[in-house]
Formats: C-alpha cells, sequence, structure tokens
C-alpha cells in the first residue's frame, strides 16, 4: 500500500474532538466551530467541538467522543476549561481566528499530526 493511499485512509477515518474559544465568547467561537465541522466534513471526517463561550460551555465533549476520539482540536483565542481531559490524546492548538479564516488548513494540520 503507498503512503498516498495510507493517508487517504487514515483521513477517511478520523474522528476529531476539541473546543472552540474566543476572548468574548461571542461570534467567533461559533464561527470557527461550524467552519471546522463544515470543513472536516468534506473531507470525511467525524467531527465534534465543545464551544466555550459567554453561554458556557456547549455541546460538551463526553467520555464516549474521548474514547473514540483520534486526535484533539484545540482552536482558541483565550484560555479554557477542562483541557486536563485530553491528556494521552494528540492535541493540535490553532489560533481561533485561523481556523475562521482557514479551516481547512487546520484539518489538513490534524491529517497530518496523526
Amino acid at each position: 500500500m503507498s503512503k498516498q493511499t495510507r493517508a487517504i485512509e487514515r483521513r477517511i477515518q478520523m474522528n476529531i474532538v476539541g473546543i472552540t474559544a474566543c476572548p468574548t465568547g461571542i461570534a467567533h467561537t461559533y464561527m470557527a466551530q461550524e467552519a471546522l465541522e463544515e470543513a472536516g466534513r468534506k473531507r470525511g471526517h467525524q467531527i465534534k467541538l465543545e464551544t466555550q463561550g459567554a453561554m458556557g460551555a456547549e455541546n460538551e465533549i463526553t467520555e464516549d467522543d474521548l474514547k473514540t476520539a483520534d486526535i484533539v482540536l484545540i482552536a482558541v483565542g483565550c484560555a479554557v476549561e477542562g483541557l486536563e481531559r485530553f491528556d494521552g490524546k494528540c492535541v493540535v492548538e490553532i489560533d481561533v481566528a485561523d481556523a475562521i479564516k482557514n479551516p481547512e488548513a487546520a484539518i489538513v494540520k490534524l491529517e497530518k499530526a496523526v
């Protein structure tokens, strides 16, 4: 099996979880979530992102989500809570603004990290 074929298979099977958050906890938190989820699905991945915004944590990552996760994406522009639950997982951190500007690049970064 070629390296390219393995990369394609890995890309299709990836299960991503993570957190999005911005300093004000309003628009950018949810814009990043939407952009990343759309980009991830377009590339064949399952993706679930918790938002930590002005309303608190929403769409929270569960124990079951963590058990099946291949990688964790932290797309934030501020401090967030609960990072210790990702200990032992492959974690990639990016700025929330980069997630909004180029979500496809963020997903490719995850694919390369796995």
